[in-house]
Protein backbone atom coordinates (compact mmCIF):
# COMPACT_ATOMS: atom_id res chain seq x y z
CA UNK A 1 0.00 0.00 0.00
CA UNK A 2 2.83 2.19 0.89
CA UNK A 3 6.48 1.91 -0.49
CA UNK A 4 9.31 3.85 0.91
CA UNK A 5 12.59 3.95 -1.47
CA UNK A 6 16.08 5.04 -0.26
CA UNK A 7 14.31 8.29 1.58
CA UNK A 8 16.80 11.36 2.27
CA UNK A 9 14.89 14.66 3.87
CA UNK A 10 17.14 17.14 5.78
CA UNK A 11 16.20 19.87 7.83
CA UNK A 12 19.09 22.26 6.26
CA UNK A 13 22.49 21.66 6.89
CA UNK A 14 21.43 18.54 9.29
CA UNK A 15 20.60 15.19 7.39
CA UNK A 16 17.71 13.39 9.16
CA UNK A 17 16.86 10.34 7.03
CA UNK A 18 19.51 8.83 5.06
CA UNK A 19 18.30 6.31 2.78
CA UNK A 20 14.99 4.78 4.51
CA UNK A 21 13.40 2.44 3.02
CA UNK A 22 10.46 0.45 4.15
CA UNK A 23 6.97 -1.08 3.26
CA UNK A 24 3.21 -0.76 4.32
CA UNK A 25 1.28 -3.98 3.11
CA UNK A 26 -2.72 -3.20 3.02
CA UNK A 27 -4.59 -4.24 6.35
CA UNK A 28 -1.48 -4.38 8.84
CA UNK A 29 0.24 -2.51 11.90
CA UNK A 30 3.58 -1.87 10.69
CA UNK A 31 5.96 0.70 13.36
CA UNK A 32 8.67 2.44 13.19
CA UNK A 33 11.01 2.07 16.42
CA UNK A 34 13.94 3.78 17.90
CA UNK A 35 15.19 6.29 20.52
CA UNK A 36 14.85 9.40 20.40
CA UNK A 37 16.05 11.31 17.17
CA UNK A 38 16.49 8.05 15.31
CA UNK A 39 14.25 9.62 12.17
CA UNK A 40 11.09 8.61 12.98
CA UNK A 41 8.66 11.44 13.10
CA UNK A 42 10.63 12.63 9.82
CA UNK A 43 9.75 10.07 7.94
CA UNK A 44 5.92 10.30 9.02
CA UNK A 45 6.43 14.16 7.84
CA UNK A 46 8.08 13.53 4.71
CA UNK A 47 5.64 11.08 3.55
CA UNK A 48 2.60 13.39 4.82
CA UNK A 49 4.11 16.06 2.48
CA UNK A 50 4.98 18.23 5.52
CA UNK A 51 9.09 17.91 4.66
CA UNK A 52 10.29 18.08 1.52
CA UNK A 53 12.57 14.89 1.01
CA UNK A 54 15.96 15.77 -0.94
CA UNK A 55 15.79 12.07 -2.89
CA UNK A 56 13.97 9.12 -2.84
CA UNK A 57 10.55 7.80 -3.58
CA UNK A 58 7.03 7.43 -2.14
CA UNK A 59 4.65 5.44 -3.44
CA UNK A 60 0.75 5.25 -2.17
CA UNK A 61 -1.36 2.59 -3.84
CA UNK A 62 -1.14 3.94 -7.28
CA UNK A 63 0.20 7.14 -7.42
CA UNK A 64 3.96 8.55 -6.77
CA UNK A 65 3.38 10.94 -3.99
CA UNK A 66 6.97 12.01 -3.74
CA UNK A 67 7.01 15.93 -2.91
CA UNK A 68 3.59 16.20 -2.90
CA UNK A 69 2.01 18.89 -0.67
CA UNK A 70 0.19 17.88 2.82
CA UNK A 71 -3.18 18.13 1.47
CA UNK A 72 -2.75 16.74 -1.90
CA UNK A 73 -1.72 13.50 0.03
CA UNK A 74 -4.13 13.68 2.78
CA UNK A 75 -7.16 13.79 -0.43
CA UNK A 76 -5.59 10.21 -1.01
CA UNK A 77 -6.51 8.70 2.18
CA UNK A 78 -2.93 8.84 4.00
CA UNK A 79 -3.55 10.79 7.26
CA UNK A 80 -1.47 11.84 9.50
CA UNK A 81 -2.32 12.02 14.00
CA UNK A 82 0.63 14.28 14.79
CA UNK A 83 2.98 14.35 17.86
CA UNK A 84 1.93 16.47 20.45
CA UNK A 85 -1.80 16.19 18.94
CA UNK A 86 -2.25 19.99 17.28
CA UNK A 87 -5.44 20.16 18.48
CA UNK A 88 -7.22 23.32 17.43
CA UNK A 89 -7.92 24.51 21.47
CA UNK A 90 -10.09 27.75 20.17
CA UNK A 91 -12.63 25.50 18.55
CA UNK A 92 -15.09 23.14 20.06
CA UNK A 93 -14.47 19.57 20.17
CA UNK A 94 -16.81 18.81 17.66
CA UNK A 95 -15.58 21.92 15.11
CA UNK A 96 -12.34 20.05 15.01
CA UNK A 97 -13.83 16.84 14.73
CA UNK A 98 -15.65 18.46 11.58
CA UNK A 99 -12.70 19.90 10.18
CA UNK A 100 -11.14 16.65 10.30
CA UNK A 101 -13.79 15.73 6.99
CA UNK A 102 -12.64 19.00 5.31
CA UNK A 103 -11.32 16.84 2.00
CA UNK A 104 -14.89 15.01 1.59
CA UNK A 105 -17.72 15.97 0.19
CA UNK A 106 -20.50 13.32 0.71
CA UNK A 107 -23.82 12.86 2.72
CA UNK A 108 -22.55 10.63 5.10
CA UNK A 109 -20.69 13.13 7.69
CA UNK A 110 -22.89 13.37 10.17
CA UNK A 111 -22.78 9.50 10.33
CA UNK A 112 -19.16 9.52 10.97
CA UNK A 113 -19.73 12.13 13.57
CA UNK A 114 -22.33 10.29 15.30
CA UNK A 115 -19.84 6.95 15.10
CA UNK A 116 -17.07 8.59 16.57
CA UNK A 117 -19.09 9.78 19.32
CA UNK A 118 -19.95 5.79 20.31
CA UNK A 119 -16.59 4.93 20.37
CA UNK A 120 -15.46 7.95 22.08
CA UNK A 121 -18.32 8.92 24.67
CA UNK A 122 -15.48 11.77 26.25
CA UNK A 123 -15.67 13.29 23.05
CA UNK A 124 -19.76 13.48 22.82
CA UNK A 125 -19.34 14.54 26.63
CA UNK A 126 -17.40 17.36 25.91
CA UNK A 127 -18.51 18.29 21.97
CA UNK A 128 -19.56 22.00 22.63
CA UNK A 129 -16.08 22.51 24.85
CA UNK A 130 -12.96 24.21 23.64
CA UNK A 131 -10.77 21.65 22.74
CA UNK A 132 -8.01 23.48 24.41
CA UNK A 133 -9.56 22.45 27.64
CA UNK A 134 -9.46 18.83 27.32
CA UNK A 135 -6.80 16.95 29.25
CA UNK A 136 -3.88 15.28 27.33
CA UNK A 137 -6.00 12.20 27.23
CA UNK A 138 -8.87 13.53 25.75
CA UNK A 139 -6.81 15.52 23.20
CA UNK A 140 -5.29 12.36 21.88
CA UNK A 141 -8.79 11.04 21.71
CA UNK A 142 -9.88 14.24 19.67
CA UNK A 143 -6.90 14.12 17.32
CA UNK A 144 -7.45 9.86 16.61
CA UNK A 145 -10.90 10.78 15.91
CA UNK A 146 -10.31 13.93 13.62
CA UNK A 147 -8.37 11.61 11.71
CA UNK A 148 -11.05 9.16 11.64
CA UNK A 149 -13.89 12.08 10.35
CA UNK A 150 -11.16 11.87 6.86
CA UNK A 151 -11.85 8.21 6.00
CA UNK A 152 -8.79 7.69 6.09
CA UNK A 153 -6.81 4.24 3.84
CA UNK A 154 -3.63 4.58 5.64
CA UNK A 155 -3.28 6.43 9.12
CA UNK A 156 -0.14 7.42 10.75
CA UNK A 157 0.24 8.09 14.04
CA UNK A 158 3.17 10.01 15.58
CA UNK A 159 3.86 8.98 19.10
CA UNK A 160 0.43 8.99 20.41
CA UNK A 161 1.60 7.95 23.68
CA UNK A 162 3.84 10.74 24.10
CA UNK A 163 2.99 12.82 27.62
CA UNK A 164 0.31 10.52 28.94
CA UNK A 165 -0.19 9.35 31.90
CA UNK A 166 0.36 4.94 32.15
CA UNK A 167 -3.41 4.22 32.05
CA UNK A 168 -4.16 6.76 29.56
CA UNK A 169 -1.81 5.13 27.04
CA UNK A 170 -3.30 1.94 28.35
CA UNK A 171 -6.47 3.08 26.96
CA UNK A 172 -4.88 4.53 23.59
CA UNK A 173 -3.43 1.43 22.60
CA UNK A 174 -6.16 -0.19 22.74
CA UNK A 175 -8.26 2.15 20.57
CA UNK A 176 -5.72 1.31 18.25
CA UNK A 177 -5.76 -2.04 18.28
CA UNK A 178 -9.66 -1.83 17.62
CA UNK A 179 -8.89 0.40 14.91
CA UNK A 180 -6.79 -1.99 13.35
CA UNK A 181 -9.34 -4.16 12.38
CA UNK A 182 -10.66 -1.38 10.32
CA UNK A 183 -7.97 0.44 8.64
CA UNK A 184 -4.19 -0.12 7.86
CA UNK A 185 -2.00 1.41 10.11
CA UNK A 186 1.88 3.17 10.26
CA UNK A 187 3.20 3.96 13.67
CA UNK A 188 5.66 5.36 15.53
CA UNK A 189 6.12 5.10 18.82
CA UNK A 190 9.57 5.76 21.35
CA UNK A 191 7.41 3.22 23.94
CA UNK A 192 8.72 0.27 21.38
CA UNK A 193 6.93 -2.74 23.97
CA UNK A 194 3.36 -1.25 23.73
CA UNK A 195 4.57 -0.76 19.30
CA UNK A 196 5.73 -4.27 19.09
CA UNK A 197 3.17 -5.98 21.08
CA UNK A 198 0.32 -3.94 18.56
CA UNK A 199 2.32 -4.45 15.13
CA UNK A 200 2.56 -7.33 12.49
CA UNK A 201 6.18 -6.17 11.59
CA UNK A 202 8.61 -3.35 12.26
CA UNK A 203 11.84 -1.46 11.25
CA UNK A 204 14.37 -0.40 13.66
CA UNK A 205 15.68 2.94 13.07
CA UNK A 206 18.90 4.46 14.25
CA UNK A 207 20.61 7.76 12.90
CA UNK A 208 18.19 8.51 10.07
CA UNK A 209 18.48 4.52 8.95
CA UNK A 210 17.00 0.95 9.22
CA UNK A 211 19.01 -0.69 11.52
CA UNK A 212 16.95 -3.93 11.39
CA UNK A 213 13.63 -4.69 10.53
CA UNK A 214 11.44 -8.32 11.20
CA UNK A 215 7.93 -9.45 12.33
CA UNK A 216 7.25 -7.34 15.51
CA UNK A 217 7.26 -10.89 17.61
CA UNK A 218 10.44 -11.82 16.33
CA UNK A 219 12.06 -8.44 17.27
CA UNK A 220 10.68 -8.61 20.76
CA UNK A 221 12.63 -12.01 21.03
CA UNK A 222 16.02 -10.50 20.09
CA UNK A 223 17.55 -9.88 23.04
CA UNK A 224 19.99 -6.87 21.38
CA UNK A 225 16.79 -5.18 20.66
CA UNK A 226 15.22 -5.78 24.18
CA UNK A 227 18.44 -4.15 25.38
CA UNK A 228 18.73 -1.27 23.57
CA UNK A 229 14.87 -0.11 22.70
CA UNK A 230 13.07 -1.91 25.51
CA UNK A 231 14.38 -1.75 28.50
CA UNK A 232 15.80 -4.81 30.46
CA UNK A 233 13.49 -6.73 32.34
CA UNK A 234 13.28 -6.49 36.10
Amino acid sequence: MLIVRDLHSSYGAIAALKGVSFEVPRGSVVALVGANGAGKSTALNTISGLLRPDSGSIRFEDHDITGWRADRVTSLGLVQVPEGRQVLGGLTVEENLRLGAYTRNDSEIDGDLAEIYLRFDILKKRRIQLAELLSGGEQQMLALGRALMSRPKLLMLDEPSLGLAPLIVQEVFRIIGELKERTTILLVEQNARKALQLADYAYVMEGGRVAQEGPASQLQGDSRIVEAYLGRKR
